[in-house]
């Protein structure tokens, strides 16, 4: 049985292109970080939309989840979601490997063409006698059935009374719950509770349990992730694409800093589930490097345009089933940005004038209670410069050593560039170097020439 925490709720169980012309070969989504909980977050103002995949591996009648909301939510305020909107989100979001040719260096033509291009990435314990909500503090303010969930929103004055409640009411919450809900208790937060109604859940279909939805006002731009670390075990992995107007989101309470890329790496890594590997041991090295204290910046993109794309943005239609509440109010159309370090090369608009103007950052963090003793509190900023985790793979033109003069100085360029590649995979992942250099598939030196040859010439 496995379960997973998503921020702020108590899940409970027991041919050949020309060089600078790249297309997109790899993905590593959220799927590949097996604890990984994902959750989407939509905010303008003071209003927001939080949308939850529960991604829950169990007997239905034992799940349950709770996730502190500022208000009373009322019943039009939840919605059942669709669970391909996330994949959509992520697929589009993804780090990816871009892939480019080199041009042959004996073709006067490419040489000429590269020149103008350069010019210019737990059993639940017996419960004593029942005690009645009143006795334990407890207040139900609304119940509600939406789709295959039934809902009740909570107040509570005493953690202890809550944990209770909630035990003899039948849901499977973990021991010990209380710490991890005195402090939403002393915010005066409501509780939104939700287990799986098996009668309506056999009426949809679904086979997995689909995301939650749902929309409140608050001045907090924040995600309650301590509650989630009650039955945790061990490091959580936390990915959350965050919707907005303007820029580009980061933590107000921790670091957040953008991973290492848009980088050279050995054209190996194109090869099966290389790519994949290779990143979880990235992130897992940068993240240890850190002391998991960090929050680390994965992409952050205008959706009305892309560059290429490697999923096509969301459409206006997608969006609104992810909770961006303004599409369709006369937003202008959004202005594009360079790419770092790629000068003169602009985003295309998507055809047909695309999705209207709203900004994806996409945000992974791994997490402890002692590392993250806060709940993730967010700020929007006013940054628009385009990020994603993208890596190079740069495949050499194949060539004899003396089939032109250009050849030799470009093989031995090669050589030179696929050592550095191998370097910087092994800085990223801590990888062991020498293994690293086996996998490379580096062209045939030229026969070296004896020390004495020209000597006297």
């Amino acid at each position: 049985m496995r379960h997973h925490l998503i921020a702020g709720l108590l899940a409970v169980c027991s041919a050949a292109s020309h060089a600078f012309c790249g297309f997109y070969v790899g993905k590593a989504d959220a799927q590949l970080f097996n604890e990984a909980s994902q959750v989407i977050v939509v905010r303008d103002g003071d209003k927001t939309v939080v949308s939850m995949l529960n991604d829950y591996r169990g007997e239905l009648k034992e799940f349950a989840l709770v996730v502190p909301v500022p208000a009373v939510l009322q019943k039009g305020q939840i919605n059942v979601g669709d669970q391909a909107t996330f994949a959509r989100i992520d697929a589009y979001s993804a780090p990816r490997l871009a892939e480019y040719y080199d041009g042959n260096p004996c073709d006067r033509r490419v040489l000429e063409m590269r020149r103008d291009a350069v010019a210019m990435s737990a059993p639940v314990p017996a419960s004593a006698a029942p005690q009645s909500a009143k006795a334990l503090g407890v207040t139900v303010e609304a119940s509600y059935t939406v789709g295959e969930y039934d809902i009740v929103i909570l107040s509570a004055t005493q953690s202890d009374g809550l944990e209770t409640w909630l035990r003899q009411s039948g849901y499977r919450i973990p021991a010990q719950s209380a710490k991890a809900l005195a402090p939403y208790i002393r915010q005066n937060m409501k509780f939104f509770v939700a287990r799986v109604n098996l009668a309506e859940q056999a009426k949809t279909g679904f086979r997995m349990l689909r995301p939650l939805q749902f929309a409140y006002e608050s001045e907090k731009f924040m995600l309650p992730i301590r509650l989630g670390m009650a039955n945790a075990n061990g490091p959580q992995d936390l990915i959350a694409y965050l919707l907005t107007k303007n820029g580009r989101v980061e933590a107000s309470n921790y670091r957040t800093v953008k991973l290492p890329a848009n980088m050279d790496l050995p054209v190996f890594l194109k090869q099966g589930d290389e790519f994949r590997h290779f990143y979880k041991a990235m992130f897992a090295e940068q993240a240890k490097k850190e002391g998991h204290r960090v929050v680390f910046t994965e992409y952050f993109w205008d959706m009305g345009w892309c560059d290429p794309c490697a999923a096509d943005p969301l459409s206006p239609e997608e969006l609104r089933k992810a909770g961006v509440f303004w599409i369709g109010k006369g937003a202008g159309s959004p202005q594009p940005v360079p790419l770092p370090g790629r000068p003169g090369l602009m985003p295309r608009p998507m055809p047909g004038g695309g999705a209207q103007p709203v900004m994806l950052t996409r945000l992974h963090v791994r997490y402890t209670p002692e590392t993250f003793p806060e709940d993730l509190m967010f700020q929007e900023t006013g940054d628009r410069q385009n990020f994603q985790t993208r890596y190079v793979l740069r495949h050499p033109a194949k060539v004899e050593p003396n089939a032109c003069p250009e050849a030799k100085p470009y093989l031995d360029g090669v050589r030179q560039r696929q050592e550095q590649e191998a370097q910087q995979l092994a800085t990223l992942t801590g990888g062991d170097i020498n293994a690293i250099r086996k996998k490379l598939d580096l062209p045939p030196a030229p026969p070296a020439k004896p020390w004495w040859d020209g000597l006297w010439k």
